[in-house]
């Protein structure tokens, strides 16, 4: 998989590996003449391959994801450029997964891969994007890799990996009311910092993790990543193939661990009691920076609900149950973006987006947006954002001296209504307002 911004360095490498390969076909085929008037290459490309020349290497094709969705719609001259090249590539070598703008299937490129059958149990996927450790939560072993890797695997279909050790982590009980999946991976990230799982696979196991709806469990797996982890797989289970019940494309084999009981092959094991998981806000400038949001009491000037960490119609729904019959601070810009087409227009459905207006909320539709300091809610010098994204670095969303807080939907839903970093269960207390 391959978006706007990493796709063009993508297909740029790869035009230069099929140039390079075709240079050493022609001079095996010189040789192959000299020596004894033998030809020699690799023949015809096919099944599905494109480009390559006579090296029987040529792209897969069919095992290609082209997603336009960082600077969606363009927002200049330069990100039009870059979206129109990236179309011209998938034109050029026949990509028909190529997802465009406001088009079936559109959103932001890990929401696409789930929604759109691409990512199951049991399936090996990189992507260039470091959260590409999305799809764990299918059961799939899912990587970012940069956009050279992916170059090379377009025309290869194979990689190298080192296999990483294994970490476990369990957590069971139930969770309080307005505690999610993203609470549950800031309190990990809390624990064990952004180099806990450098380089190591996450499982996630438990009854909280079981009895968790699948989006609670991609926003973990989203995650992972901000620990340094190669992959966060949660084990897939009947919710996982209900899901993809007529939406999977092809076949699929799940992958369990050897022995779920023996904890002596992972390389360390944490437990969490689900009890005493509470809604929680990672301060900057670190994921792993986390408090329990009824210690802040920090003004905001912008609320963010969206992304592909927490932009699905589950989170939407979280978020409008508080916002339904409130107002967004006069003090507040709240911004509202669906990670998908599909998911924008089940909360018109739903009648959850003219909850959010009627809020005073800016609505608009699927792109990564200001999560990563595009547009669209880029950040002014002072500005302080509660967001549900998943980073809250230095000038992540904007300028250098701006700061994101990083929580779920429902802290970011009630802080907006309230105008500062606000526990969910507040509002209820301030408003006298069911919730």
């Amino acid at each position: 998989m391959v978006n706007d911004i990493t796709g063009v360095p993508a297909f740029e490498v790869l035009e230069e590996l099929f140039e390079v390969l075709e240079e050493l076909a022609e001079g095996r085929e010189a040789g192959g003449r000299e020596a004894g008037g033998r030809e020699t290459g690799g023949g015809e490309t096919g099944g599905g391959e494109t480009g390559g020349g006579e090296t029987g290497v040529g792209i897969k094709r069919e095992k290609v994801v082209v997603v336009q969705d960082h600077y969606v719609p363009s927002k200049d001259v330069a990100s039009a450029e870059q979206a129109k090249a990236l179309r011209d590539y998938a034109r050029k070598y026949g990509i028909a997964n190529y997802y465009e703008v406001g088009k079936e299937g559109s959103g932001i490129c890990h929401q696409v891969m789930i929604e759109e059958g691409f990512a199951a149990p049991g399936r090996l996927i990189i992507g260039a994007d470091s959260h590409t450790c999305s799809y764990g939560a299918l059961g799939a072993f899912s990587t970012g890799v940069g956009s050279t890797e992916a170059a090379a695997a377009m025309a290869t279909g194979r990689l190298w990996f080192k296999v990483p050790a294994t970490q476990k982590f369990v957590v069971d009980g139930e969770l309080a009311r307005f505690v999610g999946g993203k609470d549950i991976i800031l309190h990990i990230l809390g624990e064990i910092g952004v180099s806990g799982s450098l380089y190591k696979s996450q499982e996630f196991y438990g009854t909280t993790i079981k009895n968790l709806c699948l989006s609670d469990r991609i926003t973990i797996s989203n995650m992972a990543v901000e620990a340094g982890a190669k992959a966060g797989i949660v084990p897939p289970d009947e919710k996982v193939f209900e899901f993809l019940q007529g939406r999977v494309r092809g076949d699929y084999k799940p992958v369990y661990a050897d022995a779920v009981g023996d904890e002596s092959d992972y390389e360390a094991v944490f437990e969490y009691d689900a009890a005493e998981i509470v809604p929680t806000v990672a301060k900057p400038f670190s994921p792993a920076n986390t408090v329990p949001a009824s210690e802040l009491d920090v003004p905001v000037d912008q609320a963010y609900l969206g992304s592909c960490t927490n932009g699905r119609i589950e989170d939407f729904r979280v978020a409008a149950a508080i916002l339904r019959g409130r107002k967004v601070s006069q003090e507040v810009r709240m911004i509202v973006v669906p990670a998908s087409k599909r998911v924008f227009e089940q909360a018109l459905d739903e009648g959850l987006i003219k909850i959010f207006l009627a809020a005073g909320a800016f609505v608009c539709g699927p792109t990564c947006g200001a999560c990563l300091g595009g547009y669209l809610g880029v950040l002014a010098s002072g500005e302080k954002c509660v967001s549900t994204t998943n980073r809250n670095f230095v000038g992540r969303m904007g300028h250098k001296d701006s700061e994101v807080y990083l929580a779920n939907p429902a802290v970011v839903a009630a802080s907006a209504v309230r105008g500062r970093i606000t526990d969910p269960a507040e509002i209820a207390k301030m408003t006298k307002t069911k919730v």
